[in-house]
């Protein structure tokens, strides 16, 4: 079984929590380790309950299907690795600073273990049942808009010239998967050193800004 990653949510919850609140992480977590170490299709309800210790109707109580519940695991690893970050658009902040902030919440996101392995396996469950998949991946997609609001802001306060925001969101951020992202999920490639890391967000930046500033 892979080893937890940083992101992945504590199940230790605090003590106001209620039971049920405990036992909705529980399935979590659980299903976290069966997704990352079986895959979406060899796992079941059934081996969820098993690991985190609760019935299959407990499961089924908190989430209606599998593909709910992985939908979830995904967002949360998404709020995770972006809490360190606010994405709010800061007139008085130097334009580039917060692109870089912007891109290195994205890095950091991209480079975790238990996001790679995750998005690994809605990719090939898109692939072969892309109509079950649709609402997991229309969900993720939405995790993204924070950057379009933020593109928006800035050009409505004259910072960036936009004939686009939706079209430049995806450029600005395409810059950082294609280097971060793709070659690790399709080809299996390792999580880029640090130094690439910077050389990637820092240049992806430079490039957005000299077409869009």
């Amino acid at each position: 079984m892979a080893a937890p990653s940083p992101l992945v949510l504590s199940t230790d919850a605090p003590s106001k929590d209620r039971l049920t609140d405990r036992k909705r992480q529980s399935i979590v977590q659980a299903a976290i380790d069966e997704f990352r170490t079986h895959g979406f299709g060899a796992t079941s309800m059934d081996r969820i309950a098993l690991t985190a210790g609760v019935s299959k109707r407990t499961v089924y109580n908190h989430f209606p299907s599998k593909e709910a519940l992985f939908a979830e695991i995904l967002i949360q690893l998404w709020d995770a690795s972006a809490a360190q970050v606010d994405l709010a658009y800061r007139p008085e902040r130097p334009l580039r600073a917060q692109l870089l902030e912007l891109l290195w919440q994205k890095m950091r996101m991209l480079c975790d273990a238990s996001f790679v392995d995750l998005a690994r396996v809605a990719i090939a469950e898109t692939i072969h049942s892309p109509e079950r998949a649709q609402e997991m991946v229309a969900r993720l997609g939405d995790r993204e808009e924070g950057v379009t609001v933020w593109l928006r802001a800035a050009a409505a306060d004259g910072k960036l010239k936009l004939p686009d925001p939706v079209f430049a969101a995806h450029q600005l951020q395409g810059l950082v998967k294609s280097f971060a992202f793709w070659p690790q999920i399709t080809m299996g490639q390792p999580t880029l050193p640090a130094a690439m890391q910077q050389q990637v967000v820092e240049s992806a930046v430079d490039m957005f800004l000299a077409r869009y500033a």
